[in-house]
């Protein structure tokens, strides 16, 4: 495969940048809407990666591009609309104990109706292209008949805790405001999905004790700050208010009360307005929608003027989206235009950026050479 030049629009918050010149090399290619990605062990001498396709399968990438046969041990999933298998990570003993974690849309029980996220776990045979000891460590409750809005990003926590983020099914969005269930929420398990002690709704009557934060619609990027450690996630909105936030411990982040997005079909407003005393607002939003899908720090040296800002892909608008950061504080925007739908952003263990394209039928991995 060949390396691609692709030049890029710098588009800034106040005049346009000239134009600059970004090297894409593909990794792979002949994915079927790839999804998510994670870097095994020694990466940087082998190039073994884990890339999840949307209709159910898990495939080794190989340095040279091939694609294994599909992982088996998958539990089933609902591959229709918006859902199917979605995130990996790996423990952060993985080393030691080979165990991988998976985000994916359950089916109900035989007889029952509806489907949720949920988080499997299970320890991976590379030699045989399996996955063992299979357990589901997390049900997104209630299940309901949708086929959208699924989220789901998992992060591990400096403390080894895990945080997955969770849609609001689309159908049920007015439950993103109550603490009765697990839509448009993020919610922190241990990695066995037990519920840790210090959740800021263990002891409230009535609450779901998994629950981290919540007010929010379909969050599908979630990456660690590499200097406090905080989880930063962004979200889909309707027709505009697509936003970026920092989780916080306990916080409602208003939607569907507080938003800048409006209805489809109507464009009349969502809600009771754009802000509210006890809504923690967005550090920044997009009007018209992006479509924001995968997320990560630049925190290597391979890309000097990068270090320390944010990247998020695009997948409606086709970009990749560079914000400069000052603290908390978006300071600039720049939008790289590449005319793919960008699906996850991940930095490296080579310090280098490996980007995901959805696509029915040839999604790639590729890499941004500095």
């Amino acid at each position: 495969m060949r390396t691609l030049l692709v030049t890029l629009a710098l588009a800034l918050l106040g005049p346009f940048a000239a134009a600059q010149a970004l090297r894409l090399t593909p990794v792979a290619a002949g994915l079927q809407n790839p999804w998510s990605l994670a870097f095994l062990p020694g990466f940087e001498q082998h190039g073994r990666l884990l890339v999840t396709e949307r209709p159910g399968r898990l495939r080794v990438v190989e340095r040279d591009g091939r694609l294994s046969a599909p992982i088996r041990g998958l539990p089933p999933v609902v591959a229709r609309g918006q859902g199917g298998l979605l995130d990996i990570a790996l423990h952060p003993g993985f080393e030691r104990n080979g165990l991988v974690y998976w985000s994916y849309s359950e089916p109900a029980p035989q007889g029952q109706r509806g489907n949720s996220t949920a988080v499997a776990r299970g320890r991976l045979d590379l030699a045989a292209l399996a996955l063992r000891d299979v357990q589901v460590v997390f049900r997104q409750a209630p299940k309901v008949e949708s086929d959208a809005h699924f989220g789901s990003r998992l992060v591990f926590a400096r403390d080894g805790t895990l945080f997955v983020t969770l849609g609001d099914r689309y159908s049920r969005r007015a439950d993103a405001q109550t603490l009765d269930n697990h839509h448009g929420k993020v919610v922190r398990i241990a990695d066995d999905g037990s519920v840790p002690a210090d959740n800021p709704f263990v002891k409230q009557a009535g609450a779901l004790p998994e629950i981290w934060s919540y007010g929010h619609r379909n969050l599908q990027g979630a990456a660690l700050h590499p200097a406090s450690g905080a989880l930063w996630v962004h979200e889909h909105g309707p027709q505009g208010g697509d936003e970026l936030n920092i989780a916080t411990r306990g916080a409602n982040h208003g939607w569907p009360v507080i938003t800048q997005g409006r209805e489809y079909g109507s464009g009349l407003p969502i809600g009771e307005g754009t802000a509210r005393a006890d809504v923690v607002p967005a550090l920044t939003t997009w009007v018209p929608s992006i479509a924001p899908s995968g997320m990560a720090f630049v925190t290597g040296e391979r890309y000097p003027a990068w270090r320390g800002q944010l990247l998020v892909g695009a997948l409606k608008a086709r970009l990749l989206v560079r914000l400069e950061l000052d603290g908390t504080r978006v300071v600039r925007e720049h939008r790289h235009e590449l005319g793919l739908r960008v699906r996850d952003v991940r930095q490296g263990p080579d310090g280098l950026v490996y980007l995901l394209s959805d696509d029915d039928e040839d999604g790639r991995v590729w890499r941004i050479e500095p």
